[in-house]
């Protein structure tokens, strides 16, 4: 079995939510809670907490070690370069790339999406569920062999590919034999939920989420949120407005396969 590496990148320096991943949710920071649910995949392997080198971001390492957690401190902007220097620190030969932002993803999509490469193991050098996205927003998982990501590190130069990491995978089908894998239902909720956390809001409604679900089952699943939703539209409603905005909004310009409506302006 190849050595599987999961990163979670996260930063105290969020500029519209500052210190999101160390909010409290259910009496614990935000992103051990996160850490927690993708260490409920059977198959993340390593899970490593990859933050920066910055004093702001010391807090992080703080928790790292009180919870005993993996950790990593890299470049602060350069998040190629800080996935690849965790690759290399950790000996791996997949990495996988989860956003500190995703803490209502499901374990179980993590496993469908890491069992889909290894079931497939030779055959892609990327492998996510995002390009196109189908699951609700923030269930974020793309995986990339370390050859792969070896070469990214080495080619990429935008400024875009080494701030967003994976740009430079999806965006050259040419370089990289790439595959996606989709939910399973022939949903789309990529634009029409948000389970990501960049706003006041998105705090608001996850830490309802939490609150809700976390006390029955610790480990609650995409269809407990949807069950939740449906009975309790207010809890929907309460980050809607951000429903379906992303980093893409900001480079139309610059992404050749990331169409106008993958994304959205408040």
């Amino acid at each position: 079995m190849s050595k599987i590496v999961t990163v979670i990148q996260a930063r105290c320096g969020s500029t519209r939510l500052p210190g999101k991943v160390l909010l409290p949710i259910c009496g614990k920071p935000l992103l051990l809670r996160m850490v927690q649910r993708v260490q409920a995949s059977k198959l993340a392997g390593t899970v490593v907490v990859a933050t920066t080198q910055e004093a702001k971001d010391d807090p992080i390492e703080d928790l790292c070690k009180a919870y005993d957690l993996a950790f990593f401190r890299g470049h602060s902007t350069d998040l190629l370069d800080r996935h690849y220097q965790v690759g290399k620190s950790f000996k791996a030969d997949v990495v996988l790339k989860i956003p500190s932002d995703c803490p209502l993803i499901d374990p179980k999509i993590i496993d469908k999406t890491i069992q889909f490469f290894l079931d497939h193991q030779g055959e892609y050098d990327f492998v996510s569920n995002l390009h196109p996205a189908t699951y609700p927003d923030g269930n974020d998982v793309e995986i990339m062999t370390m050859e792969a990501l070896e070469q990214a590190w080495k080619e990429a130069e935008k400024p875009l590919e080494r701030e967003h990491t994976t740009p430079y995978f999806w965006e050259n089908p040419s370089l990289f034999r790439l595959a996606n894998v989709p939910w399973e239902t022939g949903l789309n909720y990529a634009m029409s939920h948000r389970w990501t956390i960049d706003y006041p809001e998105d705090y608001d409604f996850i830490n309802k989420v939490y609150a809700e679900l976390f006390p029955i089952n610790p480990t609650f699943a995409l269809e407990n949120i949807l069950d939740l939703l449906e009975s309790h539209p207010e809890i929907h409603a309460l980050n809607s407005r951000y429903a379906g905005v992303n980093w893409y909004r900001n480079h139309l310009d610059e992404l050749k396969t990331v169409k106008p409506e993958e994304t959205r302006t408040l």
